[in-house]
């Protein structure tokens, strides 16, 4: 769990989880500014704090680096916003446990249901343009990029050099490319969402410059290949 900011959210999400997947709970706090630290440390998680915020794939990377460590085998990526429902991570690992996919990544385009959780409508249509951008550059059938309720297995995690990434948002992007380089299978299950006050949202400016990341994501994975220019993200 990445938590900014998310003290008026966590115990809800947490109480969430379907039993027997709330054992094995890490939450790295990203220097909050309110009191989601001492919330955290109030309920049965591990928790990491950075001294500093490290930002959106500057704190995945060190929930994947406890995970890993801890032994874990499936890594299920959760926001601690109430965002996505805990209540679909079955769904997620399930693949993953039958050896079908490398990583599950939850979609809120699947299912037919994606603006009835409140999804803003100019977000709805970046997602849907960006992704179709992202499958015709990969050469895929995804049907989002940009969920942030995922799972991974550790071959995955280990075939990707995901510190290789940035610390930005933009880091979703690109794990799922150098997974895809690496040749591991992606599969997606549909999954509900809830857009209010207390969630995390990327707000529109900022989310124009993730756009423009992702493209330049994009053109860097297109020159690496090729030879006009090596990334070591794809190394």
């Amino acid at each position: 769990m990445p938590a900014y900011n998310a003290a008026k959210t966590l115990i809800r999400t947490f109480r969430d989880i379907p039993p027997g997947f709330d054992r094995h709970v890490v939450l790295v706090d990203d220097a909050s500014r309110d009191n989601t630290l001492e919330v955290a440390e109030s309920l049965p998680l591990t928790v990491r704090s950075h001294p500093r915020n490290r930002g959106y794939g500057g704190n995945q990377k060190t929930c994947y680096d406890a995970a890993l460590q801890a032994g874990a085998e499936i890594v299920v990526l959760l926001h601690p916003d109430h965002q996505y429902d805990p209540k679909s991570i079955p769904d997620l690992v399930q693949p993953l446990v039958e050896g079908r996919a490398d990583a599950v990544f939850g979609s809120r385009m699947l299912g037919g249901r994606f603006l009835q959780g409140g999804m803003p409508l100019w977000k709805f249509f970046a997602n849907v343009a960006l992704t179709a951008v992202a499958n015709i550059a990969l050469k895929t059938y995804l049907t989002e990029f940009h969920s942030g309720f995922r799972a991974y297995s550790r071959r995955y995690l280990e075939s990707v050099n995901y510190h290789r990434n940035s610390d930005g948002f933009v880091f979703d992007t690109e794990i799922i490319v150098q997974g895809l380089h690496k040749g591991l299978k992606i599969h997606e299950v549909p999954i509900e969402t809830r857009y209010f006050d207390e969630a995390s949202q990327i707000q529109f400016g900022p989310s124009v410059n993730y756009g423009f990341q992702i493209l330049g994501t994009l053109a860097a994975y297109a020159a690496h290949l090729r030879g006009w220019r090596r990334d070591p993200r794809f190394a």
